[in-house]
């Protein structure tokens, strides 16, 4: 399958929608609740939104080809505007891509000294579904909270825009398209 740059931009603003979602949930949750020991592979929700971050980051400086440092993020504050920012990275990212960007080779560089080279388009692909797949935990822990589990297992249509329209605004878009 060939993955579009068409497609990539929409998968992006959907990440962000679903990211904001998200957040916005958690963040009506004390740092205690966050931090507490619950079932995932990542033992709470503070940890697993941490590592969805600290993945994207990975992804995207090697799809930009840039190393940037880690930072430690002292609150959920500042955890979810890094995520915001890196979201707006994504989608910068993938607006400023074309069919020959899709297809371009991108060197990912463990911490363990492994290189491997793979296409963005897959690394994209990749990163979308890892961002699912966390988002997922981080949903079934906040069932075991008071905080009820925003829906994100729908894809944002413009059918869906009035509905949606709080969420455009604070993400700064007129359209779900951006």
């Amino acid at each position: 399958m060939t993955a579009s740059a068409a497609m990539m931009r929409a998968f992006a603003r959907n990440n962000a929608w679903s990211n904001h979602r998200l957040l916005e949930a958690c963040g009506r949750l004390s740092a205690d609740a966050l931090a507490a020991p619950r079932t995932g592979f990542f033992p709470s929700i503070r940890l697993t939104l941490d590592h969805i971050l600290g993945v994207d980051r990975f992804y995207l400086d090697a799809l930009e080809g840039r190393r940037t440092a880690a930072a430690e993020l002292p609150d959920f504050t500042a955890l979810a505007e890094a995520q915001r920012v890196s979201d707006r990275r994504l989608i910068a990212f993938c607006d400023a891509l074309d069919e020959a960007g899709i297809e371009a080779e991108v060197t990912l560089a463990r911490a363990d000294g492994r290189r491997s080279v793979e296409r963005a388009g897959a690394v994209l692909m990749h990163l979308f579904v890892h961002q699912i797949h966390h988002r997922g935990q981080v949903h079934a822990m906040l069932s075991g909270t008071p905080v009820p589990p925003p829906q994100l297992d729908e894809f944002l249509l413009r059918e869906d825009a009035a509905r949606r329209a709080a969420d455009l605004a604070a993400l700064g878009w007129d359209h779900p398209d951006g």
